[in-house]
């Protein structure tokens, strides 16, 4: 009999939608890019109802490149974005505003406030740096700007949701509420070690617990697609989880200590640290990997950076100096370095390991012999960069030395990046034969949650090499590029306070 898988990443800049065969091979990919609305400076949205529309026409679209019908498919697993989180009227289905997406700065003055009072308390509790990052104080901002929300939540009408439980929510007409573990975890909101809601914390921030979807396992089946929606086919939704966690899980970094690194808007570096969480003092998260069987939770670290395909979109949507994200390759290859030009691509403040909410983009070394090349290279060395500054403090926040870095997501087609990436970090990078590890993982968990496999070891064969790349550069070479990046990197910090002192 035949089986087909599919895997659903809603990720920030578009929804992916692959589908596997019984062998776990790809037959059949669907892609559409969502619009990104900025209305005011460090301020980002998306329209949960253009997603939704999305989502169903990728659906339709793999299946239809893949020759078949919805029917036909064994199980849904769908991966998400995290922290960008929505509110919507649980009876009309609309949503009260636009979802904010996880790079939204509006509620950074709020998150240092709420820090300054209960830092301690929701680092030790959740893992997690108080940062306008993280769901929970989006969730407030949208209660206490929106007009008519706190009435409809006193009257039991709304739902405070990551776009897991917007999704699984619209696949079900509206029958199921829930998130998992993973999700959970980074909004803020979750007592890592209970692995439930945390009253202290919701009262600190006044948010009602009501409102919440309930967290279950990052696979089980939550429920099925109601026919009425989801094209006359009633198909069990049976994975869900946070698109980097999907990507870990993908990657088949099932051990201890194994690592991997997903190039998409942002870039993110996740270590699987087991059963137990690692706290970082040095700037790193503490986060659920996955939770499986009945609460079994695989804690990971987690180095994210805010900035990295997206700069690459602002070099072809906003500088328009190149056509597509591929001719970076060929710009960066046609020049020897970068003239000593530095790019701090941080458009929404500094992740880790720097935390910095007021830093912004900055271009260092301009000179009047610089070209477009040179930026263009610019930009994808500090892809690099910000990688190797997240490696060398997870190093030493685990203890353990990282031998190699497996490696997924759009970027990694970029040769010169990856060569790059490996000259910098001075190991070896793989890239796998699927590089769309955030669908395959999701579709994975929705695979052990019917029960189609149960140990999650069986996946590791199916892990296969495409390209290794070996580090060419010599140490020197590499301890100069970084000192000069560093130096840009301290110019770009703190830019909003010190223009403000100055004004």
């Amino acid at each position: 009999m035949e089986k087909y898988y599919l895997g659903l990443d809603q990720g920030t800049t578009g929804t992916t939608v692959m589908i596997f065969d019984k062998n776990w091979n790809k037959i059949s990919r669907g892609y559409k890019e969502h619009t990104q609305y900025f209305p005011e400076p460090g301020w980002v949205e998306h329209d949960p109802m253009e997603i939704w529309a999305n989502i169903l026409e990728t659906i339709d679209m793999a299946c239809n490149e893949a020759g078949i019908s919805k029917e036909m498919l064994t199980c849904i697993g769908l991966d998400n974005q995290g922290e960008t989180v929505m509110l919507w009227d649980r009876i009309s289905g609309v949503p009260v505003y636009n979802a904010i997406v996880w790079q939204d700065r509006r509620t950074a003055k709020e998150a240092d406030m709420i820090g300054e009072e209960y830092g301690d308390m929701i680092r030790e509790k959740t893992g997690l740096i108080v940062d306008a990052y993280f769901s929970a104080t989006k969730i407030k901002w949208i209660m206490d700007h929106v007009d008519g929300v706190k009435e409809k939540i006193e009257k039991g009408r709304i739902i405070a949701g990551t776009l897991d439980t917007w999704m699984i929510w619209k696949l079900t007409h509206g029958k199921v509420c829930v998130t998992d573990y993973s999700t959970a975890s980074r909004t803020m909101l979750l007592n890592i070690h209970t692995g439930e809601w945390d009253e202290e914390i919701l009262n600190a921030l006044q948010i009602p617990k009501e409102i919440l979807p309930e967290i279950h396992n990052s696979a089980q089946v939550y429920g099925y697609t109601d026919p009425l929606d989801f094209f006359g086919a009633s198909i069990p939704i049976s994975g869900s989880v946070v698109d980097q966690q999907a990507a870990l899980f993908g990657q088949a970094c099932f051990k201890e200590g194994t690592v991997k690194t997903t190039y998409g808007t942002g870039c993110f570096m996740l270590m699987n640290t087991g059963d137990k969480p690692v706290y970082s003092k040095n700037g790193l998260l503490t986060t659920v990997g996955w939770g499986l069987n009945d609460r079994k939770i695989t804690f990971a670290l987690d180095g994210g950076i805010y900035i990295a395909g997206a700069a690459v979109q602002w070099l072809r949507d906003k500088l328009r100096i190149i056509d597509n994200a591929a001719e970076t390759e060929e710009l960066a290859k046609s020049v020897p370095d970068t003239g000593g030009v530095f790019f701090v691509p941080a458009f929404a403040g500094l992740a880790a390991p720097h935390w910095d909410s007021y830093a912004r983009g900055t271009l260092v070394g301009v000179t009047g012999g610089t070209e477009r090349a040179h930026i263009a290279r610019a930009t994808l060395e500090s892809m690099a960069y910000q990688v190797k500054d997240n490696l060398d403090v997870m190093e030493k926040d685990s203890g353990i030395p990282i031998k190699v870095m497996r490696v997924d997501g759009g970027a990694v087609a970029n040769d010169f990046l990856m060569q790059f990436q490996a000259d910098i970090l001075g190991i070896p990078v793989e890239v796998p034969v699927i590089t769309d590890t955030t669908a395959l993982g999701a579709a994975y968990l929705a695979a052990y949650g019917i029960g189609e496999f149960h140990d999650i070891g069986e996946l590791e064969q199916n892990w296969k090499l495409c390209r290794r790349y070996e580090p060419k550069m010599d140490a020197k070479t590499r301890e100069e590029l970084l000192y000069q990046w560093h130096r840009a990197v301290e110019r770009a910090k703190g830019w909003i306070e010190t223009k403000r002192e100055v004004v």
